[in-house]
């Protein structure tokens, strides 16, 4: 299942967490982590498991839990907390190379077994770039990395933090500065070796729809599919942003069309332009997209 936009509940607000239901996105993120003070977790936990409880139709909309870091004593806590709800699966932060996303694989096997849920069921996003360690380590994901990981997104707010940096803008140009591109590029570039969804980063000026559309339009040419979203207005204007628009299917089939009915040649001409297989690979893709989103309802 592609998901296109991921929201971010707090975990210890009653009222949030009955509005994300009906929210447009395709999965909530019930926060344990920054949303939630040290001095409520036990609060947020109780409401995340009540929460996942009556809410076991995942049909439209999955449901998947922040933890605290894995380096934290909280971790395990919100784990053992949260998986008799049995959540779709764990968004897990501040990760230093896949050894952490193995780590939580194994708690999460033990976890299942206790609970009596499917082995492998729970599923792993990774906040793959929120420590200064984890620009060195992707490398770690093409080595053996657990097939419960469905999905890489990166992180900009806490990777400036752990470099040092006052800002993780370029005050020339208004984009992110060398390092935060650097993590964009290598969390793709490992999503993509490891076969795994590759998610966008949170746009985090909520009120600027225009600038959130750019940026997904920019995120979706660039190979991402979908994006986290910290505000309940931003979903809908990612899921549209990630569905391909009816002429985009259009000329993507007319592609297909073009390299079936010439088999055997590796480039074909379409509308004035030479086509070779790497275009061929792209219209599969769109086409892929558009039918597992159209798939979802």
């Amino acid at each position: 299942m592609i998901i296109r936009s991921w929201l971010f509940v707090p975990g210890d607000s009653e009222r949030k967490l009955e509005k994300g239901r009906g929210n447009e996105a395709d999965a909530l993120i019930l926060d344990l982590e920054d949303a939630v003070s040290n001095d409520r977790q036990d609060i947020a936990r109780e409401m995340v498991r009540d929460y996942l409880t009556a809410n076991s139709d995942r049909s439209r909309q999955q449901l998947w839990v922040r933890i605290n870091p894995l380096d934290t004593d909280l971790a395990l806590p919100d784990l053992a907390a949260v998986m008799p709800g049995a959540p779709d699966g764990i968004c897990l932060p501040k990760v230093y190379s896949a050894e952490d996303v193995n780590t939580l694989c194994n708690y999460l096997s033990a976890l299942e077994a206790r609970e009596g849920l499917e082995l492998g069921s729970t599923k792993i996003l990774c906040v793959a770039t929120e420590t200064a360690a984890s620009l060195l380590t992707f490398h770690t994901y093409l080595e053996g990395v657990s097939d419960r990981l469905v999905g890489m997104t990166w992180g900009a707010e806490d990777l400036s933090a752990a470099l040092g940096a006052m800002d993780n803008m370029n005050p020339n140009s208004g984009e992110y500065d060398d390092p935060y591109l650097m993590a964009k590029s290598l969390c793709l570039a490992a999503c993509r070796a490891v076969d795994v969804q590759p998610v966008g980063v949170v746009y985090v000026n909520f009120r600027d729809d225009a600038g959130l559309e750019t940026e997904c339009l920019r995120d979706r040419k660039a190979g991402f599919i979908g994006k986290i979203a910290i505000h309940p207005a931003q979903p809908p204007i990612i899921n549209r942003a990630f569905t391909p628009s009816d002429a985009e299917v259009d000329y993507a089939q007319r592609v297909v069309d073009m390299f079936e009915q010439n088999p055997g040649l590796g480039t074909v001409g379409l509308d004035g332009k030479m086509l070779d297989m790497p275009h061929l690979k792209q219209a599969r893709n769109v086409l892929s997209m558009a039918e597992q989103i159209k798939a979802m309802g």
